[in-house]
């Protein structure tokens, strides 16, 4: 199979059993082809559309929905790199422990303060372009973070990747906060 190949999918009775980066035929690392994510994803949803489907047999419709659903939350997990880098430390059997794990570095709990108290200033005093300044540089700060993950996963360095999801996280939530303000405030 070439790089990028989904491979055929629906036996009546063959699991779910393959992985997300197994069933779009990708190497398992954090650094996805996103043009053959894309391609793979479009072969995997043409044999599994359930309109191909539609004569068949019940198994075979409540497999091919099955086949459809799997490629669907794959492709989501695998396109954003967030979701992407958890799913990978959870192969590895890592669990990155968002919610009781909240312990950062106090450089980045000093960042975090001044990005929400930023926010805050700029949402009081009604600033759009303020919170546009904000959410450029939240956006940068993300893709040097993804790029730092990426490497920190490349060398199987499951704890510090673990650490640096969290962060993430914690910086694609007050990105999410920085453009609903946007949004309340043009709107």
């Amino acid at each position: 199979m070439h790089k990028g190949a989904a491979r055929p999918l629906l036996f009546v009775g063959e699991a779910l059993k393959d992985d997300f980066f197994a069933l779009f035929g990708l190497p398992v690392q954090f650094g996805v082809d996103e043009a053959a994510l894309d391609a793979a994803y479009r072969t995997v949803q043409s044999q599994a559309h359930p309109d191909r489907f539609a004569k068949a047999g019940e198994a075979e419709r409540r497999v091919a929905m099955q086949w459809a659903a799997h490629a669907n939350e794959a492709y989501r997990t695998l396109r954003q790199p967030l979701k992407r880098a958890i799913y990978l430390l959870g192969l590895r059997g890592v669990d990155v422990q968002a919610e009781n794990n909240t312990a950062m570095s106090p450089a980045f709990l000093m960042q975090q303060m001044e990005w929400r108290e930023d926010l805050q200033d700029a949402v009081e005093s009604r600033d759009v372009d303020r919170l546009d300044g904000l959410l450029r540089g939240l956006r940068q700060e993300k893709r040097e973070r993804h790029t730092a993950l990426g490497k920190l996963l490349d060398a199987g360095d499951n704890e510090a990747a673990g650490a640096a999801v969290r962060q993430l996280m914690f910086i694609e939530k007050i990105e999410h906060d920085t453009s609903e303000a946007i949004d309340r405030l043009e709107g």
